[in-house]
């Protein structure tokens, strides 16, 4: 974990899922591992009446299996979550016919959808994608990570007819780095 107050997060959000009506503990260490992963399962049913606290974010390794009876079930349920960075869809290639419901809600809640694969680790690249509906992020049209992340957080600002004195430095005559108005 990075810090205290993250590995505490990560205990008591566990540990309140963990405690939820209709939750089973698969996977659960005993309190000298207090930080190892744990793993929950609990049926649509539990999930749909509880879906509240059943989705709520716990940063760390855990893992919450739901279990359904019919997948024309599950698409309903995930359309009830909020937005996510990635989803994951795992299935074989000949049950893709039957997923397209499925996925559709997937793209609609994801910033980045995966066919039989688990989400990557983020990295600040060229090729990294990683935004989608609120809460993953304030700005559904730009990425969370990745060097166009700087969208989310860049304001454009014209500063026309000022003194250089009054200008930000990097945009004043005197910066080595300035490109020649030539050039530009």
């Amino acid at each position: 974990m990075l810090n205290e107050r993250i590995s505490s997060g990560y205990l008591a959000a566990a540990g309140a899922l963990g405690a939820r009506p209709g939750v089973r503990r698969l996977v659960w260490p005993d309190e000298r591992d207090a930080l190892s992963p744990r793993l929950l399962t609990m049926d649509l049913a539990a999930f749909k009446a509880d879906i509240d606290a059943a989705a709520e974010e716990c940063f760390g390794p855990l893992g919450l299996v739901v279990t359904y009876d019919g997948l024309d079930e599950v698409a309903d349920a995930v359309a009830a979550l909020p937005g996510q960075l990635t989803a994951s869809l795992h299935a074989e290639p000949e049950e893709a016919g039957g997923l397209a419901a499925l996925a559709a809600v997937l793209a609609g809640r994801s910033g980045r959808v995966l066919w039989n694969q688990w989400p990557t680790g983020v990295s600040v690249t060229h090729a990294m994608q990683h935004g989608g509906p609120y809460p993953a992020t304030t700005a559904p049209s730009t990425t969370s990570v990745g060097t166009a992340a700087i969208e989310r957080f860049l304001r454009p600002v014209a500063y026309q007819g000022w003194p250089q004195d009054l200008l930000p430095p990097p945009l004043r005559d005197d910066n080595p780095w300035k490109v020649p108005q030539a050039v530009r």
